[in-house]
C-alpha cells in the first residue's frame, strides 16, 4: 500500500500561479506511473498529466498553463499551474500504480493509489 498526500492548493485570483505537491509514502514511486487529475463541481475526474519514464504526456486542453515535475529524493511530484482560471477550480488528486508504463494513463481506472485531493479554487 503506498499513500499519496497532495497540498499546495487554496483561495487565489484569477492570473495567478500555484504548485500543488504530490508525496508518497514510498521511495519505489520514481518507478511507478503517476499522474495529476482534477474534478470539478459537478462534472466527471479529468486528465491533467501523466509522468512515466521520464516522458510527460498532458492532456492536450491544457497543455501550456500546467508543468508537471518530480523530486525521485523526496519520493514527492510537484504540479505547476500558471495563469489560473476560474474554470481551474476542482480537487486536485495525484495517483500511481506500480508500472514503468502504462497505455491507458489517462483513464482513472489505470490508478491503484489516490491521495485524498486539494482543493484549488480560483475567484474572478
Amino acid at each position: 500500500q503506498v499513500q499519496l498526500v497532495e497540498s499546495g492548493g487554496g483561495l487565489v485570483q484569477a492570473g495567478d500561479s500555484l504548485k500543488l505537491s504530490c508525496a508518497a509514502s514510498s521511495r519505489t514511486f520514481s518507478n511507478y506511473a503517476r499522474a495529476w487529475f482534477r474534478r470539478a463541481a459537478g462534472k466527471e475526474r479529468e486528465f491533467v498529466v501523466a509522468i512515466m519514464e521520464g516522458r510527460t504526456y498532458y492532456a492536450d486542453s491544457l497543455k501550456g498553463r500546467f508543468t508537471v515535475s518530480r523530486d525521485n529524493a523526496k519520493s514527492t511530484m510537484y504540479l505547476e499551474i500558471h495563469s489560473l482560471k476560474p474554470d481551474d477550480t476542482a480537487v486536485y488528486y495525484c495517483a500511481a500504480t506500480p508500472a514503468l508504463y502504462i497505455s491507458g494513463y489517462g483513464r482513472e481506472e489505470g490508478y491503484a493509489y489516490w491521495g485524498q485531493g486539494t482543493q484549488v479554487t480560483v475567484s474572478s
